[in-house]
């Protein structure tokens, strides 16, 4: 998982001993790094410090919550007069996960806190909405394919979700094929609308954002199949479709129909 690394030299030590295996940071200098990385890279959590430019300011931090809604944001930062104003204002904005520098930033403390929010990310709660069609794969398999939300550039085809679950690839698709799923071909290109979807929600990302962060080599392509699995553009499904409706689409054409009725008691 991909986190955005707002933070001074200090924080930002501490927070790669508190990532490290389970997360990767993505350093941001400055706040138009940080906008400029959330576009374009698969960032799936941002630890941010209102002192970043140096004097205390709430007003980026609250951009970033107009622009990307849907992306969970941790404050980490020095406890201060000059800070506790802000962190006012964005506990107002609905920004309270705080970690205090040189208080309760112990590695411990801060993987426990990256765990905690991690689980909140679109990334998270698309896989959670996918939960009961990947249940029957095996477990090698469920992990490859997550790693294919949250890692869209690294897992793109059959014979990388084959050769990271370590099977081959006509084995791959005869589990797709024995639990009634699509091809794996097909299940990673709706999947991959799925999550566009979702990322369109937020007003800070354009289509052509979202082709870049989920590793479409054009903007035609996501087009394409936007079409195919949703019979929308990805400019029309952003503006018709909430989230459960998108999935609910894709899975009426997908999923055997005794398993999609289990999905609607069970939502």
């Amino acid at each position: 998982m991909l986190i955005l690394a707002a933070v001074p030299d200090i924080q930002l030590h501490k927070l790669r001993r508190a990532a490290a295996p389970r997360f990767t940071l993505a350093r941001a200098l400055n706040w138009g790094e940080a906008l400029a990385t959330i576009r374009s890279r698969p960032v799936e959590l941002a630890v941010v410090d209102p002192l970043l430019n140096g004097a205390p300011s709430a007003q980026e931090i609250e951009r970033l919550r107009v622009l990307f809604p849907s992306l969970p944001l941790i404050l980490y930062t020095s406890l201060s007069p000059e800070t506790a104003a802000v962190l006012l204002t964005l506990g107002q904005r609905g920004i309270r996960h705080v970690v205090f520098a040189r208080y309760d930033d112990h590695p411990l403390r801060l993987r426990e806190v990256l765990g905690q929010e991690g689980a909140r990310t679109a990334s998270r709660l698309f896989l959670e909405q996918l939960a009961g069609a990947l249940a029957p794969l095996p477990k090698e398999l469920r992990w490859v394919l997550e790693e294919a939300l949250q890692a869209p550039t690294a897992v793109q085809t059959v014979g990388q979700v084959a050769a990271r679950a370590r099977v081959d690839r006509r084995t791959c698709e005869r589990w797709f094929t024995r639990i009634g799923l699509p091809s794996p071909r097909h299940f990673l290109a709706a999947a991959r609308v799925l999550y566009a979807h979702r990322l369109l929600q937020d007003p800070g990302f354009t289509v052509e954002d979202v082709s870049q962060r989920l590793g479409y080599s054009q903007v035609k392509t996501l087009q394409q199949h936007a079409r195919a699995y949703l019979g929308l553009t990805a400019g029309e499904m952003r503006l018709s479709l909430t989230p459960d409706e998108a999935l609910s689409s894709v899975v009426r054409r997908f999923v055997p129909r005794q398993r999609v009725r289990a999905s609607v008691v069970a939502s």
